[in-house]
């Protein structure tokens, strides 16, 4: 009995909780978004990497950068971050080398020395190149609480 309830608790914390990056089938694209989180809260410039060059970021504040507009704005740190918690995947959709991946982060950190701290959902597409996966487009928005 003890068995059952135990298994039983596990399958809602697991429903409670989201899909997980690391519960899907391609492990390469679990490490990059992983990764890409990680870089941007630590504001370290090698994020960039994970970039396709022809990349498209859609701020929740109505802002549409390129990669060099984001490359300037994240090397001057306009927008500096401090942390990045994924809280849920909810949607992911595979099509050759494409995934399009919904979820949910909290993100706190400094914008032109102002603390601002938010829920963001991001619809991201990532692209395959040479092996690698790549973020190709993301357009956030504010879930407010």
């Amino acid at each position: 009995m003890k068995r059952v309830l135990f298994f039983f608790l596990i399958f809602f914390i697991s429903l409670w909780n989201g899909q997980t990056v690391n519960s899907f089938s391609e492990p390469k694209l679990a490490e990059s978004i992983q990764l890409l989180d990680q870089l941007m809260a630590n504001n370290d410039e090698k994020m960039l990497d994970i970039l396709c060059t022809d990349v498209s970021f859609g701020h929740s504040n109505g802002w549409v950068q390129n990669f060099d507009d984001f490359k300037k704005d994240f090397v001057s740190q306009k927008v500096k971050y401090r942390n990045i918690d994924q809280i849920e995947i909810s949607e992911l959709k595979k099509e050759k080398k494409i995934y399009s991946v919904r979820r949910k982060i909290k993100v706190s950190g400094l914008y032109k020395n102002q603390d601002f701290e938010m829920i963001l959902g991001l619809l991201e597409i990532w692209k395959k190149e040479k092996s690698v996966w790549k973020l190709w487009s993301r357009q956030s928005v504010e879930i407010k609480p």
